[in-house]
């Protein structure tokens, strides 16, 4: 085990130098040399602590990031689960919220959707937020001006439609092709459109830009799933799992 390694070091390197020499921030040359020789055979000898060494240094890190988390959560909470702005959906009164920084031309956003929608209808408690942080260009730009622009002037039920319709869409995202797919829903697209560049859609997307900021996210998609941050795409049942913990947590 690893919890032996330095140790072993220490013991070889003594065995190797004058009893004198027992002090290792003070050594000549030749006792310096056959430390570093010793260190060499023991390593060459037992490769696998090095692994193991890798592992503990791996293994620090992620506890380190997932403390890190945890405080950039707690301090940025209001602004990540109260905002004010981003759309709520499965049970608005759920005891466990799910956050989502999304981009619609994002290939793992999309194909987080369905397992999204498959952990909402096995489990009626989840609070859904999307946040629209489009980060892959104009087109994603566009969408997400879209769906903002749908939410303020004709509320939540037409922007998860909107949402849906832009998740499935395959074809290129032009103005043009978000009015026809605004008149598809049934909306005023003209309305629509104008509003895509008003400076209150500009203003939510700038507030999700400088949250993420905060949260250090720089991908798609991220969740926030009650104080964790998941970076990446996360299917259904790891999802029911965490969400199966958080909630014993509460208990």
């Amino acid at each position: 085990m690893i919890r032996y390694a330095a140790p072993a070091l220490t013991a070889l390197a003594l065995m190797a130098a004058p009893v004198s020499a027992a002090d290792l921030t003070n050594l000549s040359d030749s006792e310096r040399a056959a430390f570093r020789d010793e260190i060499r055979a023991y390593l060459m000898d037992n490769p696998e602590v090095i692994m193991e060494a890798v592992g503990l240094l791996e293994q620090r890190e992620a506890e380190a990031e997932a403390r890190a988390d945890l405080t950039m959560v707690s301090q940025n909470s209001a602004e990540i689960f109260e905002d004010g702005y981003s759309w709520v959906g499965g049970n608005p009164d759920g005891d466990i919220t799910l956050v989502e920084f999304m981009d619609y031309r994002c290939g793992y956003c999309r194909k987080a959707v369905p397992e999204i929608e498959k952990l909402l209808k096995s489990d009626g408690n989840v609070r859904l937020i999307i946040k629209e942080f489009p980060i892959l260009g104009e087109a994603s730009m566009l969408s997400s001006r879209f769906a903002i622009a749908v939410k303020q002037l004709e509320g939540d039920d037409a922007y998860k439609q909107a949402h849906d319709a832009l998740v499935a869409f395959n074809g290129e995202i032009t103005e043009v092709a978000l009015q026809r797919l605004a008149e598809g829903l049934g909306l005023d697209a003209k309305a629509v459109v104008e509003r895509m560049n008003a400076p209150e859609v500009s203003q939510e997307i700038i507030q999700t830009r400088a949250l993420a900021q905060k949260l250090k996210i720089s991908g798609t998609p991220t969740f926030v799933l009650e104080d964790e941050l998941l970076r990446g795409f996360v299917p259904a049942d790891q999802m029911e799992l965490i969400v199966a913990d958080k909630r014993s947590n509460k208990s």
